[in-house]
């Protein structure tokens, strides 16, 4: 999700709840204590030089069990961050507390933001000599035509 969008969708709200991978919702109490920029500069394995920018939330969980957070004033926050960081319309990563700091993509399902999961992944697959992936074939749409019956003894 981008920048642009959870801003319009908060506009639609009136609370925030952020749903885990795992379906269990992030406690009502929880504060975004960051809106950020990430730039990511990077060789991968292949040796071409990268580069990656994110707009960064991160939620926090403290005892301020009477604390909530309202669209509108997650708003205040990112337009402030668009005009002091000079944010763009990035794509946004959200950093919460587990057992470590998990990293999670966003998606909105017209409740909740929901932290979908993000993979690792090769980026130089061909120069790592990694075979590209095979296709995946539904059996039921074979071409069967020429093939053999069970019992016809042609196998």
């Amino acid at each position: 999700m981008k920048l642009s969008e959870i801003k319009q969708y908060l506009t639609q709200l009136e609370t925030i709840a952020f749903q885990l991978p795992n379906g269990e919702l992030v406690p009502n109490h929880f504060h975004v204590t960051e809106v950020g920029k990430i730039t990511k500069n990077f060789i991968d394995c292949g040796g071409t030089v990268r580069k990656e920018e994110v707009v960064n939330f991160q939620l926090w969980n403290a005892n301020d069990y009477d604390h909530r957070l309202h669209p509108e004033k997650l708003l205040h926050i990112i337009s402030l961050s668009e005009e002091v960081l000079g944010i763009e319309d990035l794509e946004i990563e959200v950093e919460y507390q587990g057992d470590t700091i998990g990293k999670f993509g966003l998606d909105f399902d017209g409740t909740n933001f929901l932290l979908t999961v993000k993979q690792t992944d090769c980026l130089a697959k061909e120069q790592c000599g990694l075979p590209a992936e095979k296709p995946k074939v539904k059996l039921s749409e074979l071409n069967t035509a020429n093939t053999c019956a069970p019992n016809s003894g042609c196998c």
